[in-house]
């Protein structure tokens, strides 16, 4: 689950707000524990564990609540602490399954840890289109992102089998390049006379403490341990940039496109960062 010291909306001035996205964040007490299941873990530094798909999580407990929550970082589980199903759980568990959880109805185990991954990838589009169609500078492209909107949104609510064979992957390459199209018109604002990309760039312990990044290409960019300490990030398209243990002490998020939780969640910051007002300060953090 998520980990932050504030409800969105109160740690960043001046920011989208991505318009309203309560449903896609993680109601982890409506939920059967399904990230806790559903996925494989490899031991490393995230996880202190090796654990295969369907085989519960051992802090997992009977109430599907995790029985180390407050300790995972100091327990090897920082891992946890940064992932994010934009509200997948509680959708697959209470309208997917009906509420009928795994424990009480075993027959349904196997499809519920198939079908929750797929709910997840069409929630995280959820959440880059939702912000996509409040963007002004991309008014041009609103009705298309309202249709590819709408469309994710239907996915979402179809029953187990028909979200068992769902073609994802051919779905999100299309939501992709309607993401990119918005993206060019909204970084094409950014008050830059060339705008840079580092789309997919090597940026791992990059030195880019105070760069004016406002407006850059970043998507899919690797940013692990990198120094953007005092960066300016206003307007710089994140969407799947790796920020792990990256600094983003004093650096300025508010306007950056597609940012979420999880990648703050990864990373390092301080109070001095400035934040969209849809996502929260994480409480791991330096105050």
């Amino acid at each position: 689950m998520p980990e932050n010291d504030s409800a969105p909306g109160t740690d960043g001035a001046d920011g989208n707000d991505g318009g309203d996205r309560a449903a896609l964040r993680a109601d982890c007490g409506n939920c059967f524990g399904l990230c806790c299941v559903a996925l494989t873990l490899t031991r490393s530094a995230d996880f202190a564990v090796n654990k295969d798909a369907g085989q519960p999580c051992r802090n997992l407990q009977e109430d599907f609540r995790c029985g180390i929550h407050t300790r995972l970082r100091t327990e090897g589980f920082a891992g946890c602490t940064v992932y994010d199903c934009f509200g997948a759980g509680q959708k697959v568990s209470g309208e997917t399954f009906g509420g009928r959880d795994w424990r009480t109805a075993p027959e349904s185990a196997q499809q519920m840890f198939q079908v929750f991954p797929v709910v997840r990838q069409l929630h995280e589009l959820l959440w880059y289109l939702t912000e996509a169609v409040s963007l002004a500078p991309a008014r041009s492209l609103r009705a298309e992102v309202r249709r590819s909107l709408d469309e994710t949104e239907r996915l979402t609510r179809l029953d187990a089998n028909a979200l068992a064979e769902l073609d994802v992957a051919t779905h999100r390459g299309g939501v992709a390049a309607l993401l990119a199209r918005t993206s060019e018109l909204v970084r094409a604002t950014a008050p830059r006379k060339k705008k840079r990309s580092h789309r997919g760039a090597d940026l791992i312990a990059a030195r880019l403490g105070g760069a004016d990044l406002r407006g850059a290409d970043l998507r899919g960019a690797y940013l692990i341990a990198a120094d953007l300490a005092g960066a300016d990030l206003r307007l710089a398209d994140l969407i799947g940039a790796d920020f792990r243990d990256a600094d983003l002490s004093g650096a300025d998020l508010t306007g950056a496109l597609f940012l979420t939780q999880s990648q703050l969640n990864a990373a390092k910051g301080n109070g001095a960062t400035r934040l969209p007002s849809s996502l929260s300060r994480p409480t791991h953090w330096n105050k």
